[in-house]
């Protein structure tokens, strides 16, 4: 029997569905369906035929964090020495010179929350970076970071971000998302802001003109509930921006990957299965009317599934991802180069376009 039509009407109008309507599409539409409206909403903000994709590189400023999230291999504690490290600027110019080489503009530098290093350390290294690479972009931190960054430096998150835009950051990821839910986090990822602080931050940055994204991270100990409602959080967020700014850019949800970590010890294995993904690209799609980017994550998913998803509601498929360090450490082993990318694309009957971070094509 077909789904009632009603609710795929109400978003394909661009309507915003309540949790109850959108978890009811999530929990019972035929995958087939819901993948089919979500196409075609898709085709509709989109341009049709098009997948973009990018080349930059994720560099980890340094492998020490206190945030105690129970899904990550990466980190360590500041007092394992022969572990710890803090990323050099020679190292800085080794990694960016070999990202230039292969056709990139931008890092994605993701921090962790290190007790010692404060928001003038942040400055100086974005300050390095932009004298040396002055057309590198830095996508850089979170809000976990800059909520961090805020209490250590004892200011305000809004002048660790002044601070840090007028040092050269250039946009901030929706890093630290994991599930928007006070209770998750708590369970999940203690250190970490809250689920409230998180979206604090990300208006913040809004407000100020920065664009950002967001994620999600699933298939842990939350609910299907949970993931509607954190879909819901990040569309009235950014209903809630000022005019003229760019907002949300892109979402980006992804499987939990739980291999050797603390909540694969506690019976959560992680990895999700491509139904689960497909649903969840689709509903995305048709509750994210406002956010113009949906990404496809071959990285945890494998790329099978992330050409499928082009079908059902994605329409990019992030960057080539020249260094990754964390979900690799937690049993990730999928890889693409720029060739591999573009013709994974081609495969799945689109074409390729590259674009920066701000959605450009170059």
């Amino acid at each position: 029997m077909q789904f009632p039509d009603d609710l795929y009407d109400k978003a394909l109008s661009l309507d915003f569905l309540s949790v109850n309507e959108a978890l009811e599409l999530y929990l019972n539409a035929p995958l087939a369906e819901l993948m089919a409206v979500a196409d075609t909403l898709r085709r509709r903000l989109k341009t049709p035929g098009v997948v973009t994709w990018q080349i930059d590189r994720n560099v980890n400023i340094t492998n020490v964090c206190v945030s105690g999230c129970k899904f990550c291999n990466f980190h360590c504690k500041p007092a394992e020495k022969d572990r710890a490290y803090i990323t050099t600027i020679e190292q800085y110019r080794e990694k960016i010179h070999r990202m230039l080489e292969l056709g990139g503009d931008q890092l994605l530098l993701q921090g962790g929350l290190h007790p010692k290093l404060d928001v003038e350390f942040y400055e100086n290294l974005f300050g390095e970076l932009k004298r040396e690479f002055s057309d590198v972009g830095l996508h850089a931190l979170g809000p976990p970071e800059i909520a961090h960054l805020a209490r250590i430096s004892k200011i305000t998150s809004r002048q660790v971000l002044e601070r840090l835009v007028a040092a050269g950051l250039d946009s901030l990821p929706g890093a630290g998302a994991e599930i928007l839910d006070n209770e998750i986090r708590k369970k999940i990822s203690p250190g970490k802001c809250s689920a409230d602080r998180w979206l604090e931050v990300m208006g913040q940055a809004q407000a100020m003109g920065l664009a950002t994204s967001a994620t999600m991270m699933y298939g842990h100990i939350e609910q299907p509930r949970h993931r509607i409602e954190h879909l819901i959080k990040i569309r009235d967020l950014q209903a809630s921006k000022p005019d003229g700014v760019p907002g949300f850019l892109a979402f980006i949800p992804w499987a939990y990957q739980g291999k050797g970590t603390v909540l694969e010890k506690e019976g959560y294995r992680g990895g999700g299965s491509t139904g689960d993904y497909l649903r969840l690209i689709a509903i995305s799609r048709l509750l994210l009317v406002n956010v113009p980017n949906i990404q496809a994550s071959w990285l945890t998913m494998g790329v099978p599934a992330a050409q499928v998803a082009l079908h059902g509601g994605a329409n990019d498929m992030g960057s080539i991802m020249i260094e990754e360090n964390v979900v690799s450490s937690a049993g990730s082993n999928n890889s693409l180069d720029a060739q591999g990318m573009q013709q994974a694309i081609r495969d799945a009957g689109f074409t390729p376009r590259l674009r920066d971070q701000l959605y450009r094509l170059r």
